[in-house]
């Protein structure tokens, strides 16, 4: 430290200037590079094992041969789909040492490798960007480090993920063409059966079981109950629920038949398995496999389902329509000392709802009142409930989800083909990447037009349209019921609901809904 002399003669130390070093906001010109590259091939076939392994090797003699660039690792994924980002654990190891700030660049050989799904492409180079990576898709030639290139890598990726539909197109049919021809059996054995190559083979040990459910049932058991004896009685630690009871109980392979593609995935991206409800053919194959129970007994059952489900019809009248308690649960109909009982599931098997169960008689006796006041009182009151129905259509239309989605849908399709011209007067996309892209933008702006003019059309159609056919039944109805008409309640109530002990709560069919009170004494 440098002397400072003072008046009086003594000499002092005088400090040194304090000096703050900051570092440089930006990379030493001379800083190696930090990259990685990422791989996947999506069989593992050999053909693809070999592409898989040259593309490692490619990637490693191109990153070390770059004296600017260090290595910082291959992230490779063998034999997995690349429609969804969270199946593959080397992805998002890749993604999380780019969060921990080890990578500066990924190379990858082409979208299709990177992402087939275009959601996950874009989260992934968004968040990429945002921490400083950058990305190359060297078939393409883009560069993420480039903003402009971002709606490039959507336009590219939304066409790998359309190949991508596309081969799970082709598989889909190749399984519906077999189901058709009657050589597609399972690829998945159910309780009480083991493949044996592409057939069925009964697992005797377990089709004992599968039979005592079904004699358990057919004696008066419901599901939930034989699931709570085979829990307590099972000493291999299985755990039966009786969602799987009563899955046996529906599945008609025990009787020996098939019915195929009762469940399906969906075509679009994110695939999702749904069941069956009229969306896709099913097919139904006689003696498929070997039968456990008799096809008798399985009708059996089915029957008894029938008569206790909601909503079913049978064989001595009972209403054919939807009901339900109050309290939320399913209501199914039980047999009492020869009479016929509408009971909710959970007072009956848990006791803790107070409604307890309506007889039949009652309930059919209920609907005839509601239908005398229908038909004598009620006619004024739908009409004007029609009339004012389609006064207030034209009021709300303009206003209503289902209209302001399309028009927003419309504006943003509009806006997509602007920006598709824009790129390829600026020569930013390929000639037949523009005319495919532009065909399918224009087929998807015309049928959401399409989609807006039917919804305008049909906007509050249905339930003036189901109004006028509730006054149109009543009518041509009966002045009085003699005897409970199951057709008739069955055209004019959608639903039952059993309020209490003392009230039902009937909803017709266009929504309107009315109380009829619970006669204690029933002739």
């Amino acid at each position: 430290m440098a002397e400072k002399h003072l008046t009086d003669g003594t000499t002092a130390l005088a400090a040194q200037p304090r000096v703050i070093k900051i570092e440089a906001a930006e990379k030493p010109r001379n800083a190696q590079l930090r990259v990685a590259a990422y791989t996947r091939v999506s069989s593992d076939s050999d053909d693809q094992l070999n592409s898989f392994a040259a593309q490692n090797r490619y990637y490693a003699e191109l990153i070390s041969g770059k004296a600017e660039w260090r290595m910082v690792d291959i992230y490779a994924d063998e034999g997995i789909t690349g429609t969804s980002a969270a199946k593959r654990e080397d992805f998002q190891r890749m993604m999380a040492d780019c969060r921990r700030g080890l990578i500066d660049q990924i190379l990858v050989k082409s979208i299709s490798r990177f992402a087939r799904n275009t959601k996950d492409c874009l989260e992934a180079v968004r968040e990429l960007k945002e921490l400083g990576v950058n990305v190359r898709f060297e078939r393409e030639g883009i560069d993420t480090a480039n903003v402009s290139s971002e709606l490039i890598t959507a336009i590219y990726a939304a066409f790998a993920q359309k190949e991508s539909e596309s081969i799970s197109g082709n598989m889909r049919w190749s399984y519906q063409r077999r189901m058709e021809s009657g050589e597609f059996n399972t690829c998945r054995a159910p309780w009480g059966f083991r493949l044996d190559g592409k057939s069925l083979a009964v697992h005797e040990e377990e089709a004992e079981i599968v039979r005592r459910i079904f004699h358990e049932y057919l004696s008066g058991r419901n599901p939930r109950e034989i699931a709570e004896i085979l829990n307590a009685e099972d000493t291999s630690g299985r755990i039966w629920k009786y969602k799987t009871v009563d899955y046996i109980l529906q599945n008609e392979r025990y009787a020996g038949n098939a019915l195929l593609q009762k469940r399906y995935t969906t075509a679009t991206l994110p695939k999702q398995q749904k069941i069956n409800h009229g969306e896709r053919e099913m097919y139904y194959v006689e003696d498929s496999n070997e039968a456990i129970i008799p096809q008798e007994l399985f009708d059996r059952a089915k029957e008894l389902r029938q008569r206790r489900s909601v909503g079913q019809a049978v064989t001595h009248g009972r209403l054919c329509v939807r009901m339900r308690c109050s309290c939320g649960s399913r209501i199914r109909a039980k047999r009492v000392n020869g009479r016929w009982y509408w009971c909710c599931c959970r007072h009956d098997e848990k006791g803790n709802c107070a409604i307890k169960p309506v007889p039949e008689a009652q309930t059919d006796e209920a609907f005839r009142r509601l239908y005398y006041k229908l038909k004598h009182q009620s006619l004024p009151i739908l009409e004007q409930m029609l009339e004012t129905i389609q006064t207030i259509r034209d009021c709300r239309l303009l206003w209503s989800e289902d209209i302001v989605s399309l028009n927003k849908k419309i504006s943003e399709l509009s806006s997509q083909n602007q920006t598709l011209a824009f790129l390829k007067r600026n020569g930013l996309v390929d000639s037949d990447i523009f005319i495919s892209k532009s065909n399918e933008l224009t087929r998807q702006l015309r049928q959401a037009k399409l989609d807006k003019e039917k919804l305008m059309d049909a906007e509050g159609d249905a339930t003036a349209q189901r109004t006028r056919e509730l006054i149109a039944l009543l009518e041509d109805g009966p002045d009085l019921l003699d005897c409970p008409d199951t057709e008739l309640c069955g055209a004019l109530v959608a639903e039952i609901i059993v309020e209490s002990n003392d009230t039902l709560r009937f909803r017709l069919h266009n929504g309107l809904e009315l109380r009829e009170s619970i006669e204690r004494t029933v002739r």
